[in-house]
């Protein structure tokens, strides 16, 4: 079959020829229509992501959209290496192949579910958010960041707080739903007063973070209190992604003068269970009512010309 095979960890996939997989028990072979290339898939084809096995040469790609051998049209995740989804056969575990309501096309399905679920996860399973509550969101002109904004409204938020760097994108967020918004390329002494007024005027609950480094640091300045007399409010703080820094520095005071709670969302601390819960519960609203995300179509022959390409808040999907 052809697929995008990673042959080094050094640069992007080829267009080349691979071995076809063969389904075990717990599996069944899909034909592939589309798949997106998400930050993951880049992260993985690096094998700087935690989830990298070392192994080469594999073919990347996560989750997609497929047919099974019967026709029917399944949103699937990827079961095994070295197999991945950016190819023409891929494999689908039960675990995650679920049929795709007819309201929702092939190319924004492989699109929007991995984004979604960064945010659609976080609240529900980890954050265990309930309708009321507010959110900030750290990373919000990137295309999770746009869809976890509007996630959080349709999830019931009370009020969305959007921070990004791109101004020209931060105009666009209250239209998707964004309450405030705050820049976040201001020097530190300005975000973290930034921060810290947003907190004590209006309250946040959960921050959903897809950048670590530098805001995260400031967001954390933020949240810590000083004096012995103030109440500390709970602040689920949920670590997504890390585009400004891998590590942080905190402050043993941070986590000892404030209400806050650490927790990560991703494959390791959402079970599988909570993963194709969430994926499930994402396509109903999506049904019901589609999310504002855009997607650039291509060809999947043009994997190593396209893979570099900046996102500008369109999701790319390669097709067969």
């Amino acid at each position: 079959m052809n697929a995008a095979v990673v042959h080094s960890f050094d640069a992007p996939p080829n267009y080349a020829t691979f071995t076809d997989p063969v389904a075990n028990e717990g599996e069944k072979l899909v034909t592939v229509i589309a798949a997106g290339l998400h930050p993951i898939v880049k992260s993985l084809a690096r094998g700087t992501h935690y989830g990298s096995s070392g192994e080469l040469p594999f073919v990347a790609g996560i989750d997609g959209v497929g047919k099974l051998e019967d026709g029917t049209r399944v949103f699937f995740g990827t079961a095994r290496t070295p197999f991945g989804t950016f190819s023409e056969l891929a494999l689908a575990p039960d675990w995650m192949r679920l049929p795709l309501p007819d309201g929702i096309d092939d190319v924004t399905a492989a699109g929007i579910v991995n984004p979604a679920m960064s945010s659609w996860a976080a609240l529900t399973a980890r954050a265990k958010f309930v309708a009321g509550e507010s959110v900030l969101i750290l990373g919000a002109t990137g295309v999770a960041g746009r869809l976890a904004i509007q996630i959080a409204k349709r999830l019931g938020a009370r009020r969305v707080v959007a921070a990004g760097r791109h101004p020209k994108a931060l105009e666009k967020l209250s239209a998707l739903g964004a309450d405030q918004v705050i820049h976040l390329d201001q020097d530190r002494t300005t975000l973290v007063s930034a921060f810290r007024r947003e907190l004590a005027e209006a309250g946040i609950d959960v921050v959903l973070d897809y950048v670590w480094g530098q805001p995260a640091e400031c967001m954390l300045d933020a949240i810590s209190q000083k004096g012995l007399q103030k109440a500390s409010p709970r602040l689920r703080f949920i670590q997504i992604g890390e585009s400004a820094g891998k590590t942080i520095s905190l402050a043993a005071s941070t986590l000892r003068s404030s209400g806050v709670e650490l927790l990560g969302s991703g494959f390791g601390s959402a079970s599988l269970d909570q993963i194709r819960q969430s994926v499930s519960e994402f396509f109903q609203a999506a049904a019901t009512k589609p999310f504002q995300f855009e997607t650039k179509p291509s060809p999947l022959r043009e994997v190593e010309a396209i893979w570099n390409e900046s996102e500008e808040g369109t999701r790319i999907v390669f097709q067969p």
